[in-house]
């Protein structure tokens, strides 16, 4: 099975979704890499230790926003070479493109999946729902176009290999590619990034108010955890939203994720169900955290957690 990985550049790196998505699928196909950005001889063997055995170059001019000019080369070399499935992770850039191309080529496009079979075929899982209800969907002589949500699949090297490296040149699409960058902003951030730590500490409106999130701070930085948030206390403007975990957030699967004051909504759950181990502290005793949660502890949060906080600071 011919099979496409539209992957962008972070930082002058491949994005983790694309590293995750070519870990789970050289086994069973064969893998092109789409790679929009200005790529390198370290970024061809990163794509080729993890699978790529060629690499479709498109590089995005300096400056420019590039989504636009991207799906347009991508378009023509799809009716070109007709792979079976182009896969996208559920990245800003990641959704640009794959709604462009699903407007150019007339295709669906199967969102937010998270498990992929090559039984027999391409076999798609998406959760909807709120993650209640599973829908597995397969190709029957069309070219899927599939977002995959991040940390679906662990990233993982196999053996070094230099993939071959074809470069594409972006064509002129007139008004629609006249966006470009102004500037970057990088928040600060102190400890682990939320998507890659190992242990993430997490909040919710259980809380009571914005100052009360101190509490979830001081643990993770007892644990050297990242600290997360729910949707509630992100739009009432407790914390930014770059630390806002579940559907319209981040996707988190850390081996203990620690939930303060935290209902357990599907939007919440979805984003860190498949954590190893999930801690929750709420006084509701029927919060629908519990019923993901391996250790519940029903009590409120302002006596348990600066309980723990001090049975940690005197180990």
């Amino acid at each position: 099975m011919a099979t496409w990985i539209f992957i962008e550049e972070l930082n002058e790196q491949p994005v983790p979704v694309g590293l995750e998505l070519l870990s789970a699928v050289r086994d069973h196909a064969e893998v092109t890499a789409v790679y929009a950005g200005r790529g390198g001889d370290t970024v061809w063997e990163t794509l080729g230790a993890y699978g790529a055995g060629s690499v479709l170059h498109l590089p995005v001019r300096e400056g420019a926003l590039g989504t636009a000019e991207v799906a347009a080369a991508l378009a023509d070399l799809i009716e070109a070479h007709n792979p079976d499935v182009v896969l996208f992770g559920a990245t800003y850039d990641g959704r640009d493109v794959a709604g462009r191309l699903s407007a150019r080529l007339g295709r669906s496009v199967i969102a937010n999946a998270t498990g992929l079979s090559f039984d027999g075929g391409l076999t798609v899982t998406t959760e909807v729902f709120g993650g209640t209800t599973l829908v597995r969907t397969g190709f029957d002589g069309v070219n899927g176009l599939v977002l995959v949500r991040p940390k679906s699949f662990a990233a993982e090297p196999g053996a070094p290999a230099t993939p071959s490296v074809t470069v594409i040149e972006l064509p002129d699409v007139g008004h629609a590619g006249s966006a470009t960058v102004t500037g970057r902003h990088v928040e600060a951030a102190v400890g682990p990034k939320l998507e890659e730590a190992a242990v993430v500490v997490a909040g919710g409106r259980g809380l009571g108010d914005a100052e009360k999130y101190a509490l979830v701070e001081e643990l993770a930085t007892l644990l050297g955890a990242a600290t997360g948030a729910t949707r509630a206390i992100v739009d009432a403007g407790w914390v930014p939203y770059a630390k806002q975990v579940g559907q319209t957030g981040k996707t988190v699967k850390p081996d203990v994720y620690i939930a303060l004051g935290i209902s357990g909504a599907m939007q919440h759950l979805v984003g860190m169900k498949d954590a190893k181990t999930i801690i929750a502290v709420n006084k509701d005793e029927e919060a629908p955290i519990f019923s993901v949660a391996d250790l519940g502890v029903v009590g409120d949060v302002h006596q348990v957690v600066p309980k723990l906080i001090e049975a940690l600071k005197a180990r």
